[in-house]
């Protein structure tokens, strides 16, 4: 069935692009065999409307004309669909070829390789990339289930429902979203959306999500803000924005992620050091990730947040 359907979508887009003048539902249904085969007159019309919104969706740009009788025709000019030369310089296809392996770990290395493969076919220059002999390999991790799926709910704008589990509770709960876009923030994927049980925009981190993720056929209720906006979102609550700043006791030769965000380290002696780091909103969290290599010194409610967080892994 689905060869079937591509044949006959592929012989539409050729009848479309191959006339200089609007063909009707009548010719165009003498022209596909497909057509011929569909029995009576309603159910060419209604596989016809089918393939046209298809075709349509597919990025075919199909005009309606009207001639003089009163008749509706339909084509789809060349120069309409024609896309213009693909130019890149040597910066730019290496900045293509490096993104390209940023995704070899996730569903989306085939498009990535297959979109390569196509722009070089097209004239895009070889360039000379300077990761392509590196011991650093630029890659952004995708381990998560539900990556595809929140993927595809963010570009389809679909509603999702899945179990969170909060790290400070012992068991998950369900979640009612509509996820806005995905977010790589030091190895974690999170999503941004509108919590509709709560009625205000929350960030999830996914691998807190237990489950499959459901999506579900109805609207967005709440405004979807600007790129930007989300992205501030995801960086405030993952902790990104630091207010004040925390004073930890972290283990020698351990911990080089809040090394390397401390603005003061000082040796402690017996294997410790100690160190001043930005305290932000979602630090308790990340602190938590180090286990027994650090321990928090001040202030007295982030000692409280991370020793709450402790607990509630060591309950399981």
């Amino acid at each position: 069935m689905a060869i079937a359907k591509a044949e006959r979508l592929m012989n539409l887009a050729l009848c479309l692009l191959g006339t200089r003048r609007p063909l009707s539902k009548r010719e165009l249904r003498g022209s596909i065999e497909a057509y011929l085969e569909a029995g009576n007159d309603d159910s060419f019309n209604r596989m016809f409307e089918r393939d046209k919104d298809d075709l349509r969706e597919l990025g075919l740009v199909i005009e309606t004309v009207e001639n003089l009788d009163g008749e509706t025709g339909y084509l789809a000019r060349r120069d309409s669909n024609r896309l213009p030369p693909v130019q890149l310089d040597a910066e730019e296809a290496a900045a293509l070829g490096l993104a390209a392996r940023v995704w070899q770990q996730a569903r989306l290395a085939g498009a990535a390789s297959g979109a390569l493969q196509k722009l070089r076919a097209a004239g895009m220059p070889e360039a000379d990339n300077p990761y392509e002999h590196s011991a650093i390999e630029p890659r952004i991790p995708v381990h998560e289930a539900a990556f595809e799926p929140l993927m595809l709910a963010c570009r389809d704008r679909r509603p999702v429902v899945f179990e969170y589990r909060k790290a400070t509770a012992v068991r998950p709960e369900a979640r009612h979203v509509e996820p806005w876009t995905l977010e790589c923030w030091r190895g974690h994927w999170y999503l941004a959306g509108w919590d509709r049980d709560r009625g205000a925009e929350r960030v999830f981190r996914l691998s807190r999500i237990t489950g499959k993720v459901r999506s579900r056929a109805a609207a967005f209720t709440a405004p979807v803000p600007d790129v930007v906006t989300v992205r501030e979102t995801v960086e405030s609550w993952a902790g990104e924005t630091a207010t004040r700043s925390a004073r930890i006791r972290l283990r020698a030769g351990a911990g080089y992620p809040l090394r390397s965000r401390a603005t003061s380290t000082r040796e402690l002696g017996d294997g410790w050091d100690e160190l001043e780091i930005p305290y932000g909103h979602g630090l308790d969290a990340w602190l938590v990730e180090f286990g027994p290599d650090v321990v928090v010194l001040e202030p007295a409610d982030l000692r409280a947040d991370v020793v709450e967080r402790l607990r509630a892994v060591a309950k399981g």
